[in-house]
């Protein structure tokens, strides 16, 4: 987003706090409604477009507010037709969302932050560093100012940053995307992905009915560790414990995602060990491929490996997908292509 405006984002904002917007500027109390609609239903991208609201009006909010859509400032084209798009944020940062197209189904994997806090060994976003949240307004932008915005049929929230460590942004979105004012999307098009952050997770698990995706990895504490040092705060034993205390049995879909490291986390004991876990837990596991990044030594699973595990935790009765592997060709991991352009800004500097 443009840091040096002063003005305030409209795109971001719930239905309350654009009435109080309204109150605060002298307008009339209908025309809340009015701009509610123009920002979410119709998308618009400039307070102008709102031809509903009096030339005064619209001259008021544009003395202190902005729409805020803001389009990418690069984009990368895979073969399969993945698209990752980076956005530009405040302090020549900037963040990433994938576009992935999948016959019917058209998924878009959104960003929460810039870095990350987390730092696990295979992910690329953990390197970074930890900058900043990112608002509702930077979150829901990359949403909208894609341009296959109106034929998304799914959102994971499986980007940069740990979604319940901005979990006061993260819900604001979640609420314009399922509420009758906003998107008015079913939850169960909405899928949000932690590493076990409990506070976040317990939060979310109260106020939504979105679909929950653990970050796992490993079955056994002190391997996890080692890939995982949130492990030590938020252990998997606990996490999975008071997972048991909800009801997944019915529309809200719980997953854990399972990266599959070569000669680490892909034996049959490890496939044991899942089952002994997971047991009586209404869930399904997607096993993942790893994507390389540099100077990590962690080698993914050869595809034999794969389909043993998965047939096994199958046989044991725990829905089990190896997922497919997209957009190889255009930076894939996570992370990347935002470390790219840091490291060129720097460069320039």
């Amino acid at each position: 987003m443009d840091n040096k405006s002063e003005k305030k984002h409209l795109a971001g904002m719930s239905a309350s706090e654009i009435a109080e917007v309204v109150e605060s500027l002298g307008m009339p109390r209908f025309t809340a409604k009015q701009i509610v609609s123009w920002l979410y239903e119709k998308r618009v991208n400039s307070i102008d477009e709102m031809t509903n609201l009096s030339k005064v009006n619209r001259g008021k909010l544009l003395e202190k507010y902005d729409v805020g859509y803001v389009a990418p400032v690069q984009e990368m084209r895979s073969v399969d037709g993945t698209v990752k798009y980076l956005f530009a944020t405040s302090h020549d940062s900037s963040v990433e969302a994938v576009y992935i197209p999948d016959k019917e189904r058209a998924t878009l994997c959104v960003s929460s932050q810039v870095g990350c806090k987390m730092n696990c060994l295979f992910c690329m976003t953990g390197k970074q560093g930890f900058t900043r949240n990112l608002t509702a307004n930077e979150i829901l932008n990359q949403i909208i100012s894609i341009p296959e915005s109106r034929t998304l049929t799914n959102l994971v929230f499986m980007g940069m940053g740990e979604p319940f460590d901005n979990i006061d942004e993260l819900m604001k979105v979640l609420s314009i995307l399922t509420s009758e004012w906003g998107f008015a999307w079913s939850p169960k098009r909405i899928t949000v992905s932690t590493i076990g952050h409990r506070v976040g997770m317990e939060r979310f698990l109260k106020e939504s009915d979105c679909h929950l995706a653990v970050s796992l990895h490993s079955p056994f504490p002190v391997e996890r560790l080692s890939l995982m040092p949130v492990e030590k705060a938020y252990p998997e034993y606990e996490i999975i414990e008071k997972l048991r205390q909800y009801d997944f049995s019915k529309q809200r879909r719980l997953s854990f995602e399972y990266i599959m490291f070569r000669g680490l986390n892909d034996s049959l004991r490890h496939a044991e060990e899942l089952v002994r876990l997971l047991k009586g837990l209404h869930c399904r596991i997607n096993l993942i491929r790893f994507h390389a990044i540099p100077d990590v030594a962690l080698r993914t699973s050869d595809e034999s490996s794969m389909v043993q595990f998965r047939n096994y935790l199958t046989r044991k009765g725990i829905i089990c997908t190896i997922r497919s592997s997209r957009g190889e060709d255009i930076f894939a991991a996570c992370g990347m292509l935002s470390t790219a352009r840091t490291q060129k800004v720097k460069l320039r500097e």
